[in-house]
């Protein structure tokens, strides 16, 4: 039987917040009514007294769990190689910095932080014993353009294997098995004035494989408006997708790892009003993740593209995800 629960990133209302029309607290009630078990929160964006959790913050957190019935169960880490102007930081910096990150996931009582790739896999090795002692699993989050099997994923994998440490895994986002064009950016190409017709092309040339600066040759050559420039860097790069004819080797990718993810990322841009998302298939995702019984959060995030905030899309997520794995 599946042990799958239903969580949301507090990112998804990043841009209310941003707004100051919702405070912390207002995120967590909108999660909450949403239809989430669990919320995950990123500490670089919501916790004040970043990179420490403060008595005052972990008191207002124990009374929300208290009022809404949700409290955090994953820690979005902070692995920002580039804080510095001057250089990158070394591995023993990043190591110094996950350490922190995962004391401040311990004091709030999460047990999966999600981290990132810019954090190297010798760091990440070196994490393993920390990541013991404050009992919480780090998970290196496959993030679109990387998928499950991509080269940077697989030396990941070489450490989890080689440690055999139950502390190290990943967090697989949804977003890397896109089979469809970022609704989204198509939306803001159309609205600046591109044509429906020069879109498709540049779809198709992404998926038939053509390199991007002879896409972009392509594109002006046939009168595409300069505004598809956006919609075209994103198909060649974080919002990539591929033939939906290769998702069943995705989804194999996918199952390979499962043994090591911790939680899932149930990345979405978008939900037409009946709750679909143009882009990522999850009818056959969580239709998997459901037959093998897969036991851990799937945490939603919404990446607000279209500035519109998050409560609506949410809730429709959340609604999504329910109806596909049969939970009431």
């Amino acid at each position: 039987m599946s042990e799958i629960k239903l969580g949301a990133t507090l990112f998804c209302y990043g841009t209310d917040y941003a707004r100051y029309e919702y405070d912390f607290e207002e995120c967590v009630k909108q999660a909450a009514l949403a239809g989430a078990a669990g919320y995950e929160i990123v500490g670089t964006q919501m916790i004040p007294s970043y990179p420490n959790v403060s008595d005052e913050f972990l008191g207002l957190v124990n009374r929300l769990k208290q009022t809404y019935g949700i409290g955090p169960v994953g820690y979005g880490a902070n692995n920002d190689r580039g804080m510095r102007p001057d250089r990158d930081l070394t591995d023993d910096e990043m190591l110094a910095d996950a350490i922190i990150d995962l004391k401040a996931a311990n004091r709030l009582g999460c047990k999966v932080m999600r981290a990132q790739y810019m954090l190297s896999p010798t760091a990440f090795e070196r994490l393993a014993p920390y990541a013991e002692l404050f009992d919480v699993k780090v998970g290196i989050e496959i993030h679109n353009p990387e998928t499950p099997s991509s080269p940077a994923m697989k030396k990941y994998l070489e450490v989890i294997e080689r440690t055999g440490s139950k502390y190290l895994g990943f967090v697989p986002d949804f977003g890397c098995l896109a089979v469809a064009p970022n609704r989204p950016k198509w939306i803001r190409a159309l609205e600046a004035g591109v044509k429906e017709e020069h879109l498709q092309m540049a779809a198709d040339l992404r998926t038939s494989g053509v390199p991007l600066e002879e896409a972009e040759k392509r594109l002006k050559e046939a009168g595409a408006h300069p505004a598809i420039a956006g919609a075209l860097q994103g198909m060649y790069g974080f919002v990539q997708f591929r033939p939906k004819s290769e998702l069943p080797g995705m989804l194999e990718d996918l199952k390979a790892i499962l043994p090591y993810s911790f939680e899932m990322h149930g990345k979405f841009h978008y939900l037409t009003e009946d709750c679909v998302e143009p882009s990522i298939p999850y009818e056959e995702i969580l239709g998997m993740l459901k037959e093998i019984a897969y036991d851990g959060y799937i945490i939603c995030e919404y990446e607000d593209a279209l500035m519109c905030g998050g409560r609506e899309f949410t809730r429709r997520m959340l609604t999504m995800e329910k109806r596909i794995l049969g939970i009431s």
